[in-house]
């Protein structure tokens, strides 16, 4: 909920702290900005100019739920958890109550199961999505759910972070290193060449490209830097046809394929295809 975490929120703006008012109806800071509280239990924290884009349409986000729920991708919410835990109780150990942030946290899959792992932390999850926020609100007793652009910054206050999940999700490292706590890292799950390779030909969706990985340290440079070797996740996942619709439905190859296209790419499919998911799992603390 929004008023465990209110502490460690900024006002987009100036980064100003932010408190509760009229019941948490709103978020005001101390320069005089106020943002309203949804109903549903978001906050949208974004400067005057407002959001550069919408994020994932509704549609996206239903077939992200449908997706996820099935737990096709299991071990790599097992293993973001894994390290988090391990952040929190080697790096940040003295933290009382502490924080994780997930950045384009989507409808919360992650950062819930994160939380039912580690009792004594709250959550922060940010997308700049509407309807993501609205399932993101409700998908934990301990997360606070905030609408923002990651890459106009962070509307939260300095070093007040102790761990950062990023899943398949765009990335500030600027923005990173500047709220993590001492000790704190930035978990992020990257997607590897050959996931969902299976699918790339018959449906004719978007692949990964070589060195993601070597790009995205580039772009952290002076900013953060490796906590440990790169680890390589990869597993095969059995999904049915409808499973199928609703992965490529939640990537960004939705935005490529029309829906009608996809449901007739897909009917030519088998009714089972066994589908290889790959991922790496890097660490980063600051520089």
């Amino acid at each position: 909920m929004l008023k465990d975490i209110v502490d460690v929120l900024a006002d987009p703006v100036d980064l100003s702290p932010l408190r509760g008012e009229d019941d948490f109806a709103r978020l005001v800071s101390e320069t005089g900005h106020s943002y309203d509280v949804a109903k549903q239990g978001y906050v949208t924290l974004a400067s005057g100019k407002g959001l550069n884009h919408e994020g994932d349409s509704l549609e996206m986000v239903n077939s992200r739920e449908a997706f996820l729920a099935q737990g096709h991708f299991a071990p790599f919410v097992e293993s973001v958890t894994e390290h988090v835990q391990d952040v929190l109780e080697h790096s940040a150990p003295l933290a009382a109550d502490p924080t994780v942030l997930e950045v384009g946290a989507g409808t919360g899959y992650y950062l819930a199961h994160t939380l039912d792992s580690i009792v004594d932390a709250r959550g922060v999850g940010l997308d700049i999505s509407v309807p993501a926020a609205k399932h993101l609100a409700k998908s934990h007793p301990r997360v606070g759910a905030i609408v923002a652009d990651v890459w106009a910054g962070l509307p939260v206050r300095d070093e007040s972070i102790h761990a950062i999940t990023d899943v398949f999700a765009p990335r500030n490292p600027a923005e990173f290193a500047r709220v993590l706590a001492p000790g704190g890292e930035v978990v992020v799950l990257l997607a590897h060449q050959g996931h969902l390779d299976e699918l790339r030909e018959p449906l004719g969706i978007l692949g990964v490209e070589a060195g993601k990985l070597e790009r995205m340290l580039e772009q952290a440079q002076g900013h953060l830097e490796l906590a440990a070797d790169p680890q390589l996740i990869e597993f095969p996942m059995r999904l049915e046809r409808d499973a199928i619709a609703a992965q490529v439905g939640m990537s960004p190859s939705a935005r490529h394929i029309e829906a009608d296209v996809l449901q007739e790419r897909v009917a030519t499919l088998p009714s089972h295809l066994e589908v290889s998911a790959r991922g790496q799992l890097v660490r980063l603390r600051k520089a």
